[in-house]
């Protein structure tokens, strides 16, 4: 109704005006009988009020769709009144929509393409870097460790890459299964093991009870861990020898902790860590940051349906739990 009275408002004010100058002529004119003159007003407002009410009660599902939100997509395709005007909104809707399926379509064929491309570059660029890696086995330290560290770097980018890609499609990358965090966390201390050498900081794992088994993606588990070694070993070097990996159980949840006794995160930063490509304070400090690691850690879990705490003390260090709710904690059950 008030979008109706807002687009005749116009219309209402003329008429009102051609009135109100019809009769000044007569009166100005000398004819004052003011009775045949309100009388003509009278019935000039009555069919004016006769044509509103018709027009609006005519159209009246065309005013109420133009009023309310569409809920979904297919709501273009509701039908009004056969009015002129309401024909034409749905021909433009359904051309409208019409148009936005032929980009979606386009855009995921593009998505596609691209991550399918991603995925090739990334295992074509990890093959040579193996041969290096061999290669570089036979040469005299330090040449042969230096050679070796930074295929590791490479790596360690070109899978932050290829995981950033599968972002994209990751409802359709997921592959939900009991997985044992203590094997979990076995895996990508082995994994990282020259990494730890070389920084000189070792990990410590304490678990509460053997055997804390969660429902999740063991894949995607591994990558988010080895993202929060890897910092907790790259802040922590020069500082301080040792990580804490911890595994327990808290109020029938799971809890995977990896604490650093590192050079912590600044308050100003610890609300936009988990930004893309936000690198903050340590990250200016650390030229090897990207930035992208956070934000795809807590992308991944927000996804999984895992949560993620952070305590941080700049000197002291930081803990990142990785938790898995009480229906996800097989353990518990």
């Amino acid at each position: 109704m008030k979008l109706f009275f807002r687009e005749h408002c116009l219309l209402i004010a003329v008429q009102i005006v051609q009135f109100i100058a019809f009769c000044s002529i007569y009166w100005l004119d000398g004819y004052h009988y003011i009775s045949p003159a309100v009388y003509g007003v009278f019935l000039s407002f009555f069919f004016l009020g006769c044509y509103l009410f018709y027009y609006y009660y005519s159209r009246r599902k065309f005013y109420g769709r133009l009023s309310n939100p569409l809920e979904t997509l297919d709501d273009s395709f509701q039908k009004t009144e056969q009015a002129p005007i309401s024909e034409a909104f749905d021909n433009l809707l359904r051309d409208q929509y019409r148009h936005y399926q032929n980009q979606i379509k386009k855009l995921e064929h593009d998505q596609a393409e691209h991550l399918k491309f991603m995925d090739q570059w990334v295992h074509q660029m990890k093959t040579p870097l193996s041969v290096i890696e061999l290669t570089a086995q036979n040469l005299d330290e330090p040449d042969s460790s230096n050679i070796r560290e930074e295929t590791e770097r490479m790596k360690t980018g070109l899978n932050t890459i290829l995981y950033m890609a599968r972002l994209r499609t990751i409802e359709q990358d997921f592959h939900i299964k009991p997985v044992v965090l203590e094997k979990i966390v076995n895996e990508v201390n082995r994994e990282n093991k020259r990494f730890y050498i070389r920084n000189q900081v070792y990990p410590k794992l304490e678990v509460e009870k053997e055997g804390i088994t969660v429902e999740t993606d063991e894949k995607w588990l591994f990558f988010m861990l080895s993202q929060l070694v890897n910092n907790a070993v790259k802040y922590s070097a020069g500082k301080s020898s040792s990580i804490v990996i911890s595994i327990y159980e808290k109020k029938q949840e799971a809890i995977l902790e990896v604490t650093d006794f590192g050079v912590g995160i600044p308050d100003t930063d610890r609300r936009r860590i988990f930004d893309p490509f936000f690198t903050g304070e340590n990250g200016r400090k650390f030229r090897e940051s990207t930035g992208m690691g956070l934000y795809l850690t807590k992308e991944v879990l927000v996804h999984l349906g895992h949560r993620i705490e952070l305590d941080s003390r700049v000197g002291e260090g930081s803990t990142f739990r990785m938790i898995f709710s009480e229906t996800q904690n097989l353990t518990a059950m």
